[in-house]
């Protein structure tokens, strides 16, 4: 398997769109986080978060291949319960379901980042330190606000048996730890 600082310098080279790098670095802290929750393997979780979304620019425009394409890219330097999850995080469109603790995982955290970031952007500062769980939880009832993101996925996490406040606080927490990288 390849080190974080491997997948992180391949996923610069394949993405150039900077809010896109911040999502996949976002996908990997929370990742990280569930993994640790989950007694998993905390570095596999990290990478396969990090890179599910590597073939996205390629991609944008045949949502059909998207996640099979980086698993294609990815064969070589990930094991194959990581290129199963990048498969499965577009199930609807790959026809690859979710079926381990690791694809439920991605899809819920690939939801839950942007609904974390839309709320911390609504604050004057635009800081993360000023999220509080409740506010993330009141702002998944408002299906309008950040209504790209979806709901449904974000509800994966119970299939975790982690409730949702429980799954915002271990998302938010995990992005307040990178608050940094991602300018929040």
């Amino acid at each position: 398997m390849i080190t974080l600082e491997e997948a992180r310098s391949l996923l610069r080279k394949e993405i150039t769109e900077n809010n896109l790098l911040k999502h996949c670095i976002a996908v990997s802290a929370i990742m990280k986080g569930l993994a640790k929750k989950l007694n998993e393997d905390e570095l596999l979780w990290q990478i396969t978060g990090l890179l599910h979304d590597i073939d996205y620019e390629q991609t944008k425009n045949n949502h059909a291949q998207h996640g099979l394409i980086a698993a294609e890219m990815l064969k070589e330097k990930l094991p194959s319960d990581a290129l199963q999850a990048i498969k499965a995080h577009n199930f609807e469109n790959t026809s690859v379901l979710p079926k381990s603790k690791i694809d439920i995982a991605l899809i819920a955290a690939d939801s839950i980042s942007g609904l974390i970031i839309a709320t911390a952007l609504i604050y004057p500062s635009k800081k993360l330190e000023e999220v509080k769980v409740k506010s993330i939880t009141k702002r998944f009832k408002k299906k309008d606000f950040a209504r790209n993101c979806n709901r449904e996925k974000m509800l994966y996490c119970e299939k975790l048996n982690i409730n949702f406040p429980e799954f915002a606080e271990i998302a938010l927490n995990s992005l307040k730890k990178i608050h940094a990288e991602l300018g929040l």
